[in-house]
């Protein structure tokens, strides 16, 4: 598929969001405990977290509109904004968007196919939680030494490392917020809540550009002042 900018997009792959998942493990996750399966660096502890940080990294759009949110709140600083433009306009980010279908939880797509790529090579692996057939699993994703060490390598490639420099912006928008207040916070997203069960959410970027060019407005307004 081609992207807004007329370039050609890469078909999404296994590999592709295997890469996905071993940075947002690596920056999303937390410190293991001493419960934990010895030798892990990393751990997010819900699929839902994963799910939901997966969704920002893969689209660009829903990205700057919360840091523009972060901004107007006062907990991130101005120059953000400027971060905020770069994500709509800039090739880069439009060749990495890949929609997500929505689901019973918000946007959903499978992790088993990708992630056992991970746990192939030795770089991941995952604890369920609960009694099968009587209480609900609760799926933890961990990152190994290995692992980490992959995805610390990994930002100086010259393509794939785009994904470790993106990964610092969806860290710095989800913070330690659970997987359901992730969730909640992107039904907040009109947009997002109407999609249809099955069908992918799309894009906000004309609504965040009108949020962009209200910003500049009122900077250009006070600068004049």
């Amino acid at each position: 598929a081609d992207g807004e900018f007329g370039l050609s997009r890469p078909s999404a792959t296994r590999t592709q969001h295997a890469i996905r998942l071993l940075v947002l493990i690596r920056r999303c996750g937390e410190q293991p405990t001493k419960s934990d399966p010895p030798g892990m660096a990393t751990v997010v502890r819900s699929e839902l977290r994963l799910q939901a940080v997966d969704f920002w990294l893969r689209n660009p759009d829903y990205l700057a509109d919360e840091l523009i949110t972060l901004v107007e709140s006062g907990a991130i600083g101005d120059t953000y904004l400027d971060v905020a433009e770069r994500l709509l306009n800039d090739p880069e980010p439009d060749l990495r968007y890949y929609p997500m279908p929505k689901w019973l939880h918000g946007a959903f797509e499978p992790l088993d196919d990708a992630f056992s790529l991970l746990e192939t090579y030795g770089l991941a692996t995952a604890l369920r939680r609960g009694t099968p057939g009587r209480n609900v699993e609760q799926t933890q994703f961990f990152l190994t030494e290995a692992g980490a060490s992959a995805a610390v390598d990994l930002a100086t490639d010259p393509i794939l490392g785009w994904y470790s420099h993106q990964v610092e912006l969806v860290a710095l928008i989800a913070g330690d917020d659970v997987g359901s207040r992730l969730k909640d916070r992107q039904y907040l997203q009109t947009t997002y809540a109407n999609t249809d069960l099955g069908a992918n959410i799309a894009s906000i970027a004309d609504r965040v550009r009108v949020r962009l060019t209200a910003h500049a407005h009122a900077d250009g307004a006070e600068s004049s002042s």
